[in-house]
């Protein structure tokens, strides 16, 4: 490598080695534990052969391409996920065999006493009963509760598993989970466990929708008082608005797939909230109560920083 100086002299470094992103990459060939790379690179800077300021981009590449485990040929799990983003990687079960989901679950949680804090709790999502039925057949050992409305399972491999609030901790903050109808509250549950599950305190109010509109301002004390809202609703996805007109808080809007032909799976009620008139309303994708529990959590650690 070839640097240039001032006043047009040259200098040919001794490092023989072009430290790009594909090299990071081959150095660390897949595998999950990048220690043997990084060894390799502070040997060169503790030799001379490679000033710390050259060995920086490396090490940046390494943290960015490494920290993943192929489990057999259909998942590359991300062990690194919470180091990243702080918070760890959640497994979608719909759409995968129980073998797999057991797999990918076991994998996270064997690598939980080594990554971010928040990898003390393993999720799966979208698990059906007769999903849930046949991971415990696969692998009945594995420490889990499995709550059949959110179609949640939470997996934990210390001694007091059932307490989903107090077993990861990383997050401070309260939020309050707002839906319209009893028949919302499978998504509405999905993102409240979610939370729960990160440490976060979260109340519930269910079944307060427009259309008796008195419901909603009778617990108007509890929604104001929260960091963080989300609310959830099919049919013409109006909640959000109005919730959204009375607090000062962010309100995270989940339309559902609740609701007659013209309701379209959901679309409508989207579009309402998309159309929001109300300040401070953003909104995830139909039925995705997960996807709201994960940019609430996002919230909760940049407004409550988990003490140093």
């Amino acid at each position: 490598m070839w640097r240039r100086l001032p006043f047009g002299k040259t200098l040919q470094t001794t490092v023989h080695y072009h430290f790009s992103l594909n090299h990071a990459k081959r150095w660390s060939s897949g595998a999950s534990d990048s220690s043997g790379s990084l060894q390799q690179l502070l040997k060169l800077v503790e030799t001379g052969e490679l000033s710390a300021k050259d060995a920086l981009q490396p090490i940046q590449a390494l943290l960015v391409t490494s920290g993943f485990e192929k489990v057999d040929m259909f998942a590359h799990v991300d062990h690194n996920r919470a180091a990243r983003t702080g918070l760890p990687e959640v497994v979608y079960a719909e759409g995968k065999t129980a073998a797999q989901v057991v797999a990918i679950v076991q994998s996270l949680l064997a690598k939980q006493d080594v990554t971010h804090d928040g990898s003390a709790v393993i999720l799966a999502t979208r698990v059906s009963p007769t999903l849930f039925e046949e991971m415990q057949s696969v692998q009945p050992d594995l420490s889990v509760t499995y709550n059949a409305t959110a179609r949640v399972c939470v997996y934990n491999q210390t001694k007091d598993s059932t307490s989903q609030e107090r077993s990861c901790g990383a997050l401070r903050g309260d939020v309050v989970v707002v839906c319209a109808g009893t028949t919302d509250i499978p998504v509405a549950e999905e993102a409240a466990v979610t939370l729960r599950s990160f440490g976060a305190s979260v109340r519930s109010l269910n079944d307060v929708g427009v259309a008796g509109l008195h419901r909603l301002l009778g617990n108007l004390d509890m929604i104001r008082s929260a960091d963080v809202v989300i609310c959830v609703a099919g049919m013409d996805g109006a909640l959000p608005s109005v919730v959204g007109g009375l607090i000062d808080a962010p309100v995270i809007a989940v339309p559902t797939s609740v609701g007659y032909g013209a309701a379209f799976g959901g679309i409508s009620a989207m579009l309402t909230m998309l159309n929001s008139c109300a300040s401070g309303v953003c909104v995830m994708n139909i039925d995705n109560g997960f996807g709201a529990a994960m940019v609430a959590a996002k919230i909760l650690r940049k407004i409550n920083p988990a003490p140093q």
